[in-house]
């Protein structure tokens, strides 16, 4: 029976379900029966913050296939030590690395974001996970009020933490170590539509339509360039 619901009370989401299968499925339709015979392959992990501003695709220009995506609030990386305890953040960057043998990582952080933010005001106390979870960027904090300039310090401060503490993965290690996997440091800045990326060899945070790289990770000594491993 096809009954249409009055325009006030209709579905939004279904509404987008149908959109996809009826008008972008087809258009892209080979794309993911590829996917379904030959498998995923994708050569970036994009750790990401789960606001809802921040879209992987939109800011990478990918699109199904390229990314393997692990987002939580804040775009925290646990230590590997498990001192922290064991989260499915952990579970994505072994599974990415071991498994689908990622090229890349992406750390994703944003402007006014509200786990930073949290972090610095704290949290309910019912949000009992939360309040453990953003301890995780506790390191990044500094010793101020959070105003809006040390709001954008802590941000990019927490991006190079998160890179730090990937590096205690062995399995990351390792593979930063042979050459064949490079780590990306990104601050999206919301109002200006840009990506400012980590560049070590600079000692900062460098605009990407500014930058000759895509960011070259937490240690001059594992920068790739051109193809060659600076020592």
């Amino acid at each position: 029976m096809d009954e249409k619901l009055p325009e006030g009370c209709r579905d939004e989401l279904l509404q987008r379900l149908q959109h996809f299968h009826a008008d972008y499925f087809p258009l892209h339709q080979q794309r993911f029966q590829d996917l379904v015979e030959k498998g995923q392959h994708p050569k970036t992990l994009f750790i990401g913050c789960s606001d809802s501003r921040l879209v992987p695709y939109l800011l990478t220009g990918t699109g199904p296939g390229e990314l393997f995506i692990v987002r939580n609030v804040g775009a925290l990386v646990p230590p590997y030590d498990g001192s922290h305890g064991l989260h499915g953040t952990m579970a994505g960057i072994e599974f990415a690395v071991l498994q689908l043998k990622v090229e890349r990582i992406i750390v994703c952080g944003h402007t006014h974001c509200g786990a930073i933010r949290a972090a610095y005001e704290g949290v309910p106390e019912e949000a009992r996970a939360l309040k453990n979870w953003l301890e995780l960027a506790k390191e990044a904090l500094l010793p101020v009020r959070p105003s809006a300039e040390a709001m954008f310090r802590t941000e990019q401060r927490s991006v190079v933490l998160q890179l730090e503490r990937l590096m205690e993965y062995p399995m990351v290690r390792r593979e930063v170590e042979n050459g064949q996997l490079t780590l990306h440091g990104w601050h999206y800045v919301i109002e200006e539509g840009e990506v400012h990326v980590f560049d070590v060899l600079k000692g900062g945070f460098v605009p990407a339509s500014m930058a000759l790289n895509s960011g070259t990770g937490p240690y001059q000594q594992f920068v790739e360039h051109d193809g060659q491993l600076i020592e």
